[in-house]
């Protein structure tokens, strides 16, 4: 389970990595301790592509009473998720990416797990369910909005009405009037929209695609909601408001730059944001990382970032690292690409505590890619297209760059962001594009305090689940699902260099799955 933009303590997240898979059967108590109010957050599964199965939520976390918001109270407040949908299971999407076939155009484009609004009876049949946002006239509202897709980017606007935005993944923003917003994969965003029009009729919501071929296909994904005035007078009618230019990449990485902090609003504690002067602390490491188009390695689809498709190994990344079990992965995960062929490993960044990372995200994919950090907000100081290089330092934003989790890397492109490494812990960076993540476009950052310490990160819970290695220390009423589910995706891929586990035959699978049938959930 993955929770975006809270800064997790590591002690929740343990396999696949540090990705806690869940049995059915298992009751969980999470007590979540945030740093960062007054915010939205997305919850969704985050293990064999299950998030297409639209298993997605929200986490709202209010401000203490001390800290005050830089901008009046809302009348209301209202959740808006986005998100492209296909009619595939999951199971037949992730296949169809182990066989190399493109997820193609999604069906459709959901708002709140709801279909389009019929504004064209040519495009969209009748009878579809379609999301109803009821206001009242003059009132001013906080829209949450969340791109929970998997793989699309979506511009979302609201006929006739402004986007006045506050707020991003965590940080309050300087406040601009927008007309629309393109929303990456994995980003969320507030705006205030006051209900300043007259009420004559209903008003489009609108959620659709970006950077695609104009096709009809294309244009049947658009997700269309209602804006419904308490007194409105009638339906919607007409065309939808129009989209901006698809073919213009700069004006959106415009847009991208724009958004930038408000230096002096009060953050999760009551000092100003803009306190944290980031632009004035020296870097201590540097990583260039670089993500390509999928390819063959080994004879399988996979994904890389600097040349290294990320597999998961079968003995938890952290547990294997907290209990000092050798041979699971490998702290030599380099800084930039080398010259030689792609391959399939568990490299992982090594970190320095309380050390300040410079990562550069050099897009030499065709699409958008959004990339998203656990554990951290990062600043983001830069974008721009073409090649990175030293000389792009000095087209940084080391004062109002917006700290957030989750940003985008525009096609051809590079986006710099800066991270203080004051979390400790195994963290995951990774796109946030499933169809890449899949297939393995991710790498970890270990962060270890050398003084040992419960302070700075919490002790082993005596109910921990263990896999792979460690597996016989796992109780006995787990130990069968726990084993069986570590191996899953760990033999998706072999690879040298990384640990060798049990063999089981396909009959011993079989035979384990029989007896915990009801005791797991269809994976």
């Amino acid at each position: 389970m993955e929770w975006n933009t809270i800064k997790e303590s590591i002690l929740a997240r343990w396999c696949f990595g540090n990705e806690l898979p869940y049995p059915s059967w298992l009751e969980l108590d999470l007590s979540i301790s945030s740093q960062r109010s007054d915010r939205k957050f997305l919850l969704f599964p985050s293990l064999s592509f299950q998030r297409a199965a639209g298993g997605y939520g929200g986490i709202t976390i209010n401000n203490r009473e001390i800290i005050p918001i830089p901008f009046g109270t809302p009348d209301g407040d209202i959740t808006i998720f986005i998100g492209d949908w296909y009619t595939k299971s999951h199971k037949e999407l992730r296949k169809d990416l182990e066989d190399g076939i493109d997820l193609g155009v999604p069906d459709g484009v959901l708002i709140n797990g709801y279909g389009p609004y019929r504004y064209n009876d040519s495009i969209v049949p009748d009878g579809i369910p379609f999301q109803i946002i009821n206001v009242e006239p003059g009132k001013t509202y906080r829209l949450r909005v969340h791109n929970v897709g998997i793989a699309t980017s979506l511009n979302f606007r609201i006929q006739d009405h402004n986007l006045l935005l506050v707020e991003t993944e965590g940080s309050y923003t300087v406040q601009q009037n927008y007309t629309n917003m393109d929303i990456h994969v994995g980003q969320s965003y507030s705006f205030l929209v006051t209900m300043d029009q007259d009420a004559s009729s209903d008003y489009y919501v609108v959620a659709s695609p970006r950077f695609v071929k104009s096709s009809s296909s294309w244009l049947k994904a658009t997700g269309v909601a209602i804006l419904h005035y308490s007194n409105s007078q009638g339906p919607a009618s007409g065309p939808l408001p129009d989209p901006p230019n698809d073919s213009d990449l700069y004006s959106s990485m415009n847009q991208a730059r724009s958004i930038r902090w408000n230096v002096s609003a009060s953050a999760a504690r009551p000092n100003p944001q803009g306190s944290f002067r980031y632009g004035d602390i020296t870097v201590t490491d540097v990583y260039v990382l670089l993500n390509r188009p999928a390819e063959l390695i080994d004879g399988k689809w996979r994904t890389t970032l600097n040349g290294i498709s990320y597999i998961a190994p079968e003995t938890p990344l952290k547990l294997a690292q907290q209990l000092n079990i050798p041979g699971v992965y490998k702290l030599d995960f380099p800084n930039r690409i080398m010259n030689r062929p792609a391959k399939i490993d568990t490299s992982i960044i090594n970190g320095t505590y309380r050390g300040f990372m410079e990562i550069i995200l050099q897009n030499n994919d065709t699409t958008v890619q959004s990339y998203h950090l656990d554990g951290y907000a990062f600043f983001v100081v830069g974008m721009d297209f073409g090649v990175w290089t030293e000389n792009s330092r000095g087209t940084y934003n080391k004062w109002d760059g917006v700290a957030r989790s989750t940003t985008q890397v525009f096609p051809g492109a590079w986006t710099a962001i800066l991270v203080p490494l004051d979390n400790v812990g195994m963290w995951n960076l990774r796109t946030q594009n499933l169809n890449s993540w899949y297939l393995g476009q991710e790498v970890y950052v270990s962060v270890v305090n050398p003084e040992i310490t419960n302070k700075t990160e919490l002790s082993l819970p005596d109910n921990a689940i263990y896999c792979g290695m460690l597996s016989y220390l796992q109780r006995d009423d787990a130990k069968i699902y726990f084993q069986l589910v570590c191996r899953d995706q760990a033999q998706r891929v072999s690879f040298s260099g990384a640990e060798s586990g049990t063999i089981v035959s396909q009959r011993t699978i079989f035979v384990a799955f029989v007896i915990t049938w009801f005791f797991v959930f269809v994976r």
